[in-house]
């Protein structure tokens, strides 16, 4: 790799030929703030944070887009470059609505830890224009608070490069410059998968997930409901995030423990119900394998993924599986076979799921999600919107002891627990198909094949003679790619994963909140993974169909994987959306 020799601030560094100040210096642990710049997504040096002065250059560098050279001489942290940083951010403080006692993001802000750090005068260039609420709200995820926005710009960058929708950009010209959607339609009215990736980056308060947390608590106080509470996956690796606890903190025992304090009735895991999916969808490919079904067969867990492809690849819906995600998946057997076995009446039951994912919220209210004549899923919560009750109770989330889940629905295996990483569900369909096609048991069930951060990975397995080609993706720009080659004939497989986010449901919309400095230099996908890979080892039931709870309830309640029972309360139906309008 070739290199270039440059000093900062007088410490001599050696970085890669192509990289930018910004990178050498923090390669030497110098740290130069930022706001707008997200790497590989958003590098535009708009937000003009990333001043520094280079030696013999005329005028300030922004450090997220400067090239290094060789010889080069950069200061950091020279009085015009604080004084330069101070009076950028309080000409955003100008046009910025500043209710940070009751933001959302108070104490989480890019923003507001910056104008902490540097002193601003927030009045400085204030008008005499009181700045209103500018809201956005028609979308069932996502609220946008324009009078908030800093114009960073990381929302469209994540939406159009990542995410392929480019739902929204920059309407109107100058001071009057606003995100919004083409038109300024209702986001509701758009083509939007409700993933929010563009909630997930945003440095300050302007996007936020739609707060369900009163209607969860109006249900808990409510003598008459029986509320049931489930978290996905990948919940318990991250939720230690929002109380300062390391990426990649495993704390299943400590979430279970605030959930009974917060006063739901049950504390269940959606998790045994992602064993019930790859029963389901194991069961579904390998019929159409046999019967020469649509193929290839697409994983259906990740809800924004599938409004993806209803909006832009109708065509290939019907190589969806019909499974319901292991969110809906849960709601329906709580409130058939839970309901039946407990004497509840499903209308009593209130089920609240708690997810990585905004896109769950439009999720709970689809067509074809009620399995007992009701939803089967109240309110699904974000990991943001769980670790927000925690705190409104008073509870201490880091000294809570361990507990463990109530019975029924509280035994997962490990195959259950990676469905939060990319290539999770595959490798845990793996497991399962290719033990039922063998015969006999796995001696190795990794599947690292299909493990990773990659855009794309591909396989082919061996199974007593039947060759299975598999693919796996995340991102839904990602997925573009791996859909078009499917289309055209390109490509030829017989099982594909999809996940609507990079990196899978650990990088949800849902998710903690990580500032633009640790998201530039950490891969929080690779390191949120590393939890669920670890207690998938660490546990002697590896596969989904070795569950006990899971053959206790198709022995006694659904009969065979696939049954006309399982099909009435595990499977729905899509449609075909246009690009705008309501569908």
């Amino acid at each position: 790799m070739d290199t270039v020799r440059l000093k900062i601030n007088g410490i001599d560094v050696e970085a890669p030929k192509n990289a930018t100040i910004l990178e050498a210096a923090q390669s030497v642990g110098i740290r130069i703030p930022t706001l707008c710049y997200l790497k590989d997504i958003n590098a535009i040096g708009a937000c003009r944070m990333c001043l520094v002065e280079v030696k013999g250059a005329r005028a300030f560098a922004a450090a997220c887009v400067y090239p290094v050279a060789e010889g080069m001489e950069v200061f950091t942290n020279t009085p015009k470059v604080i004084a330069a940083r101070k009076g950028t951010l309080e000409l955003i403080l100008s046009n910025h609505r500043m209710d940070c006692l009751s933001c959302v993001r108070s104490l989480d802000c890019e923003l507001q830890a910056l104008a902490n750090e540097y002193k601003v005068d927030q009045y400085r260039f204030a008008t005499d224009e009181k700045l209103l609420p500018d809201i956005e709200a028609s979308a069932p995820h996502l609220v946008r608070d324009n009078s908030k926005c800093i114009l960073c710009r990381r929302c469209t960058a994540v939406c159009s490069k990542n995410q392929h929708a480019a739902v929204i950009g920059c309407n109107d010209r100058g001071y009057k410059t606003h995100v919004a959607s083409a038109f300024d339609m209702p986001l509701n009215d758009t083509s939007c998968v409700y993933c929010g990736q563009c909630i997930a980056v945003c440095p300050v308060g302007a996007l936020t997930e739609r707060d369900d947390t009163d209607k969860v608590w109006d249900a808990i106080n409510d003598p008459d409901k029986h509320v049931v509470v489930a978290p996905a996956p990948s919940v318990r690796a991250q939720l230690g995030e929002c109380f300062g606890m390391p990426i990649g903190t495993n704390v299943e025992g400590k979430m279970i423990t605030a959930l009974r304090r917060l006063g739901f009735d049950k504390v269940f895991d959606v998790d045994t119900a992602a064993d019930i999916t790859i029963m389901e969808e194991g069961t579904e490919l390998l019929n159409r394998l046999k019967e020469g079904g649509k193929l290839p067969l697409i994983t259906s867990c990740s809800s924004g993924w599938i409004k993806f492809c209803e909006h832009y690849y109708p065509d290939l819906i019907g190589n969806l599986s019909s499974c319901k995600s292991p969110q809906q998946m849960f709601g329906a057997l709580v409130k058939t076979y839970y309901a039946e076995k407990a004497g509840l009446d499903p209308k009593d039951i209130f089920v609240v799921s708690i997810m990585p994912c905004t896109a769950k919220k439009f999720e709970v209210a689809r067509d074809h999600m009620d399995a007992a004549g009701v939803p089967d899923v109240d309110v699904s919560l974000t990991t943001r919107e769980l670790a927000q009750m925690i705190r409104r109770a008073g509870i201490e989330f880091k000294e809570l002891p361990d507990e463990e889940c109530d019975p029924i629905f509280g035994v997962a295996s490990g195959a259950g627990h990676i469905f939060g990483a990319t290539g999770g569900v595959m490798e845990a369909a793996l497991r399962t198909v290719a033990e039922i096609v063998t015969g006999k048991p796995l001696e190795k069930l990794e599947f690292h094949e299909v493990r990773g951060v990659e855009a794309v990975k591909e396989a082919e397995y061996d199974l007593a003679g039947t060759k299975v080609r598999v693919a796996v993706t995340s991102g839904l720009e990602n997925a573009t790619k791996l859909l078009d080659k499917i289309r055209s004939g390109e490509a030829d497989y017989h099982f594909v994963e999809v996940m609507a986010c990079p990196g899978g449901c650990v990088n949800g919309g849902g998710q903690p909140h990580q500032p633009g400095q640790v998201r530039n230099f950490v891969d929080l996908r690779a390191e949120r993974a590393k939890a669920l890979y670890s207690e998938d080892e660490a546990m002697t039931l590896r596969k989904s169909h070795e569950n006990p709870v899971v053959k206790e309830i198709y022995d006694t309640y659904l009969g065979e994987p696939g049954s006309e029972k399982a099909h009435h309360i595990l499977h729905t139906k899509y449609v075909a959306r246009g690009l705008y309008g309501k569908v």
